[in-house]
């Protein structure tokens, strides 16, 4: 038996085979194990018959009403990583070969359900019918064989503060290691695990499949990543992580090897770090990285973000006052710097609050502020914690508010900016379209934003004046109520035959009409203050995401939309 220092005064236990050695980790922690019965897991773990590339369906696990097709993308063990088919791989995740989330190819026919895309599915939801036959056509299916019966719930919680466990790492969900039982409510456990500050904690339920008996690794071939050790600051482990162990055999090879870091001896010979690779599971060997949460760290990395005045800033902003910004902020800590730019979009805002409300809020380091009559508003962003955070940060801040992409950007531009399609302004030829209209006007600002953004694509104009409506009216400060309840007794009258004349209660009037099963979302219409204008430019994904549609509406009003799109175009 091995015995490997970890830190001060401390070691862990590993027997001849390089496994993590639980009876002499538990004896010199005088702790107990959880009993098997606390588990929703078979006592003997399933066996993964599975394969690289084959396709399955599977519940989505951002939306648990939906069921998908899916390629298994990686394996560990009796765990499988999966990847939604018309999804990318931000969107993977780990199912156990026995849960009752996978189903062959062909079950949601047999019993009457409809395969739905992907939330964020990557192509027109119009497309999802020959995307789905294109994708299936020819892959290799799983076999029967491969889903296993899901084991059965444990009847009560069993489970007492300070017993361990085994626990799937959930930021970094390929990983599994040694935890403990920090408290216990309900039919919830608090899960932290062992060696490491608290970043990784959760609360779950007790019968949840991430958690495991202790010896579960080891009997199933599944890699155990050790203890941390809270006490260094800067650890580096490599775990072995398997994309072809395609048998029990050699899933259990694959957790006895290790891989090698460039600044060390092979695991698990060193604690680890938890820095994780976007490809976790594609790629051999992954590092991992917890988040340092002491005061000592400091963003020394700077950062320029130039300002591109002649980009739109969109409604919400000023454009008089965007016109007096530097040329660039920075260079700079890139926090500092990321600080001023948000800060200026609050300031150059013709209602601070509004723009205040829009930008994201978290528990990080950056503190921005709003001014609302005599009361100060300060709220804190995300957690930024690298320069890449910076630019993630800014493109959705700048999204949600309605502006060009590159309004504040790596880069200046010379010329006109291709995303606004906006010449550069030159003196007296730039004009202040949205100036001399009445922000709280709904129906103005609806109409603005159709013509500010009319050189922008198709999908882009509905996308941003989708996202603009829905949170001008979230913060507006008057209610529509009253007028929704006149419109609704007007009687049906006669349409325009030109669909971009239309009001709100014209659209609503009109699809009700092609088809009555459509009049249950005439609230939507209304809430987003859809007119004809509107209408015409909307897409099926925006009907998705914005008016939270099902793919069987959207389907049947894009349809609508093309044909009064046919017509009009034969006047």
């Amino acid at each position: 038996m091995a015995v490997t220092p970890t830190g001060k005064g401390r070691s862990y236990q590993y027997d001849s085979q390089g496994s993590f050695d639980w009876e002499e980790y538990l004896k010199e922690n005088d702790a107990i194990p959880a009993p098997q019965s606390c588990f929703k897991q078979s006592v003997e773990p399933p066996v993964n018959e599975f394969k690289l590339h084959q396709k399955i369906e599977a519940v989505d696990p951002r939306n648990l009403t939906s069921i998908c097709v899916a390629t298994v993308v990686g394996m560990i063990g009796p765990r499988i990583r999966l990847r939604l088919d018309g999804s990318d791989n931000t969107n993977d995740f780990w199912r156990l070969v026995d849960s009752s989330d996978l189903h062959p190819v062909g079950y949601c026919e047999k019993t009457g359900k409809l395969l739905q895309p992907p939330l964020g599915f990557c192509k027109n939801p119009t497309l999802w019918p020959s995307f789905l036959q294109k994708t299936l056509t020819g892959a290799e299916r799983a076999p029967e064989n491969c889903f296993k019966k899901e084991p059965s719930n444990p009847k009560t919680n069993e489970f007492k503060i300070g017993m361990k466990l085994e626990a799937v790492d959930r930021k970094n969900p390929q990983l599994i290691c040694p935890a403990t039982v920090g408290a216990v409510k309900g039919e919830e456990v608090h899960v932290t695990f062992d060696g490491w500050r608290g970043a990784f904690d959760y609360w779950t339920k007790r019968d949840s499949r991430d958690l495991f008996p202790v010896g579960w690794c080891a009997l199933s071939g599944h890699p155990l990543q050790p203890p941390g050790t809270a006490q260094v600051k800067s650890k580096s482990r490599e775990p072995s992580v398997s994309q072809s162990a395609h048998s029990p055999g050699n899933q259990s090879n694959a957790s006895k090897s290790s891989s090698t870091s460039s600044s060390g001896p092979t695991s698990p010979n060193l604690p680890h770090d938890r820095s994780v690779s976007p490809l976790q599971a594609e790629s051999p060997a992954i590092t991992v990285t917890e988040p340092d949460t002491s005061s000592s760290t400091t963003a020394t990395d700077k950062v320029t973000i130039y300002v591109n005045h002649n980009c739109s800033c969109g409604i919400l902003l000023n454009p008089k006052k965007i016109e007096q910004l530097p040329n660039q902020f920075g260079p700079g800590p890139y926090q500092k710097v990321l600080r001023e730019v948000i800060q200026s979009c609050v300031d150059c805002a013709k209602h601070e609050k509004q723009v205040y409300n829009f930008i994201q809020d978290g528990n990080g380091k950056i503190v921005i502020t709003a001014n609302q009559g005599n009361k100060t508003h300060t709220k804190r962003l995300p957690p930024i914690d690298k320069v890449s955070d910076v630019w993630r940060f800014l493109e959705k801040s700048l999204e949600e508010l309605g502006c060009c992409e590159n309004l504040f950007a790596s880069q200046p531009l010379h010329g006109f900016c291709a995303q606004c399609n906006r010449e550069k302004k030159t003196g007296s030829d730039f004009k202040k379209p949205l100036e001399t209209e009445e922000y709280e006007n709904r129906t103005s600002i609806n109409r603005a934003l159709k013509r500010r953004w009319s050189t922008d694509s198709l999908e882009n104009q509905s996308q941003k004046a989708a996202a603009a409506q829905q949170k001008i009216r979230r913060y507006s400060a008057y209610d529509s109520a009253e007028a929704s309840s006149t419109t609704d007794s007007r009687p049906p009258r006669k349409l325009s035959a030109d669909p971009n004349d239309w009001t709100i209660d014209d659209v609503v009037q009109y699809i009700s009409e092609v088809d009555s099963s459509l009049a249950t979302h005439s609230e939507a219409f209304r809430k987003h203050e859809i007119d004809g204008g509107a209408f015409m430019l909307l897409n099926s994904d925006m009907m998705m995401k914005y008016l939270g549609l099902k793919l069987g509406p959207v389907l049947k009003l894009s349809n609508i939309i093309e044909k009064l799109k046919g017509k009009k175009s034969s006047h």
